[in-house]
């Protein structure tokens, strides 16, 4: 079964890019809009992704917020975030970070740290 990446993102066009990408990684991502979301999400799809790729600059619950009722959370503060960001703000605790505009293969090389690529190797 695919490692599940959540994607936390208010750009509908990155989000829905980054999960593309994944996705013909051989990975499942979903997406959130804000922290908020994510969060909801969480806690009621009862989904345990391998990774969150987090922006921090996001409207109704930004990222910072997001990570510190995540770290409370006993349920969901084992699951590892990579900061996606523009901003650096090393007051946010993550296990690594990929600032934007990123390179595909940075990122993709990131995630599969965490959640193993299902790329096919060819023949």
């Amino acid at each position: 079964m695919a490692a599940t990446v959540m994607v936390v993102e208010d750009d509908a066009s990155i989000r829905e890019m980054v999960i593309e990408l994944l996705g013909g990684e051989g990975l499942t991502a979903v997406g959130a809009e804000n922290g908020e979301e994510a969060l909801r999400r969480l806690r009621r799809d009862d989904l345990h992704p391998a990774l969150i790729l987090l922006d921090l600059m996001m409207p109704v619950m930004n990222g910072k917020e997001f990570r510190t009722e995540q770290l409370r959370d006993p349920a969901l503060s084992r699951i590892p975030v990579v900061v996606m960001s523009a901003l650096h703000d090393a007051e946010v605790p993550a296990e690594d970070r990929v600032a934007k505009p990123f390179d595909i293969e940075t990122l993709l090389c990131t995630v599969s740290r965490f959640a193993p690529l299902g790329r096919s190797t060819g023949p």
